[in-house]
């Protein structure tokens, strides 16, 4: 195998066997000996961020880092609560039997992070991992190389190869062989859903269940009704964080007509407030991952009119925020999942005009609708099959660890963040207690003259 071997693995089957993840105090102390190490690690991650996509501290303060120490410390406030079992009815037939479900660890799980987060997509679901009281293998994207590095120094400082192994390399070739020779008890995958589907079906051979978290075409809408100025703020922030390359951004915008040349105004005007008349030069705005992400990206841009930005330069994989109109429906820009700082902008007349574009690409990770009008947003919002949902927002609804985070269909299967991290990464074991003191001959054969009363029972 490359890069780990089929005996690590097996170690880590071993360690996890001798029980030494299970106890409260345990997972208590290597959540805490975690939160410790990215603290220490602070300003070595906002250089190693900065180098592979030129995010500044703050943003990654909010996305990155930030994100990951809330995660902890509210994991770490409540794993007593989560860990307790729970107390359910029981029903007539098993009494006076009582009835509670317990959480199991699941074992030895992957988890496979992507470049556009790698730090936040890689270790959030580590955090649930190992609250629930797993050992881990983490698989980083080798994309962002600058943020693997500082990563790996953090996990191995802290954790033995048995616990948490953390496995660097070409993810074709090392997740391949790792789940070609071992079974593990889990899959988390963040990604492409063309990478997801190959994730799938080599878990499937094995029947190992997986959590995907996946992309597609997010829909953003504005009615007649929004609030110009806040949706274009709204809009303009996340669309262009991390110059686009955000599973959850705003993907298009379907526009009403009546109102579609005020949020081209306002949205420009929001451009240059936020990121400046050269951007290339922002503090705050980033740079693609890699050439090969900046070509696919630029091609886009024949799919439209640009009305802002269209400007890039190869040679700091810098694209400017972009506005377009004039978008052909069969156009790649409107079938691809854009990933980047492109938004197409389209106008529609009617409902029924906007949701048949939303369903070409149907089940999309998000949809975010702009109104003042609550039932008009409820409508929306019944109309609209999504992962989750904002009215008069965007994005941030990632940001609430109260909140489960995920997709359906195409846009992946599963959840996560907070309390539901911990629930994917357990088993519910149902068990049912019952006492020796009442045993009724009811229950056993010969059955026969009982059907009354089995229907009075059951």
């Amino acid at each position: 195998m490359s890069s780990v071997s089929i005996e690590q693995l097996n170690a880590m089957r071993h360690y996890f066997a001798s029980g030494a993840t299970r106890s409260h105090a345990f997972r208590k102390q290597q959540l805490l000996a975690l939160k410790k190490a990215i603290i220490a690690h602070e300003r070595e991650i906002y250089a190693a961020l900065y180098s592979d996509l030129k995010k500044s501290p703050e943003e990654c303060w909010v996305t990155e880092n930030g994100f990951v120490l809330s995660e902890l410390d509210h994991t770490i406030n409540w794993l007593s609560a989560w860990m307790e079992p729970e107390h359910k009815a029981t029903n007539l037939l098993n009494l006076p039997s009582k009835s509670r479900v317990i959480k199991e660890p699941l074992g030895v799980v992957l988890i496979i992070g992507p470049w556009n987060y790698p730090f936040q997509l890689l270790l959030t679901p580590l955090i649930g991992a190992i609250a629930a009281g797993n050992c881990v293998v983490l698989k980083p994207s080798e994309f962002a190389p600058a943020t693997d590095v500082v990563m790996q120094k953090i996990i191995e400082s802290i954790f033995p190869q048995e616990y948490i192994l953390y496995v660097s390399g070409d993810g074709a070739t090392v997740i391949p062989a790792m789940m070609h020779h071992f079974t593990f008890d889990h899959v988390f995958y963040t990604g492409s859903t063309a990478v997801g589907k190959i994730i799938y079906k080599m878990a499937a051979e094995r029947l190992v269940p997986v959590t995907l978290e996946l992309g597609g075409k997010s829909p953003c809408v504005v009615t007649a009704n929004a609030h110009i100025q806040v949706t274009a703020n709204r809009i303009v922030v996340t669309k262009f964080s991390n110059a686009g390359q955000m599973c959850i951004a705003p993907d298009y915008v379907l526009v009403h007509v009546s109102v579609k040349e005020q949020l081209i105004i306002a949205m420009k005007k929001k451009i240059v407030q936020f990121f400046s008349e050269q951007p290339i030069h922002s503090h705050e705005f980033g740079k693609i991952i890699n050439e090969k992400q900046f070509h696919r990206l630029i091609g886009y841009l024949k799919d439209g009119t640009v009305v802002h930005g269209g400007e890039y330069d190869v040679q700091h994989l810098f694209i400017a925020p972009t506005l377009m109109e004039s978008i052909s429906l069969d156009s790649s820009i409107m079938s691809d999942e854009i990933f980047g700082p492109i938004l197409p902008i389209i106008s529609y007349d009617t409902e029924e005009e906007a949701l048949s574009i939303i369903q070409k690409n149907p089940n999309p990770l998000a949809f975010y609708i702009f109104s003042n009008q609550q039932k008009e947003a409820e409508r929306w919002l019944d109309k609209v099959p999504s992962g989750a949902a904002c009215i008069n927002n965007a994005s941030w609804h990632a940001t609430n660890h109260h909140l489960p985070f995920g997709g359906r269909g195409f846009s992946g299967t599963g959840r996560y963040h907070g309390k539901y991290s911990f629930d994917t990464f357990s088993h519910e074991k149902a068990v049912l207690q019952t006492p020796t003191w009442f045993d009724p001959s009811m229950k056993y054969p010969p059955f026969k003259g009982k059907l009354k009363l089995f229907k009075k029972f059951i």
